[in-house]
């Protein structure tokens, strides 16, 4: 189960759906990196540039569920992994989305086998936007006996 937490993770990370934050604001003067930042500025994280960070992620820009495994293969947290943003202003729902896309994606594994179509080739590159919404894709998904 470690690795199939792995790899939804690594969905997540990789699939970026959501590149921008909801809008924060500073509650006081801060100097980030150099820069003054004045109290009450409003500021919109870029959570893309978290998730390729290869500082934290040794295959950036690539498939890789193994970002997320330790050596003995459990799982392991990685404080660049925010694809709920982080702070106050988080996703309310994050511990409800974790768990069902644990029971979906499970579900889905344990009933179906999937493939792609013959012939298929697959292009992750986003439908760019306000959002990187996924391109349609055609699958096969083979019920299993």
């Amino acid at each position: 189960m470690p690795y199939t937490d792995a790899v939804i993770h690594e969905i997540q990370r990789f699939a970026d759906i959501a590149p921008l934050s909801v809008p924060h604001a500073t509650a006081k003067d801060v100097t980030f990196r150099g820069y003054n930042i004045p109290k009450g500025t409003t500021i919109i994280p870029l959570l893309h540039s978290v998730l390729r960070d290869k500082a934290y992620f040794e295959k950036p820009y690539e498939f890789y569920p193994e970002h997320f495994l330790d050596s003995k293969g459990n799982l392991r947290r990685n404080e660049a992994f925010i694809p709920f943003s982080l702070g106050k202003r988080s996703c309310a729902g994050e511990n409800l989305a974790k768990m069902e896309l644990f029971l979906f994606f499970t579900t889905l594994l344990q009933n179906f086998t999937f493939q792609a179509p013959p012939g298929a080739k697959f292009d992750l590159t986003p439908a760019l936007g306000f959002t990187n919404a996924p391109l349609p894709h055609k699958i096969c998904a083979i019920p299993r006996c």
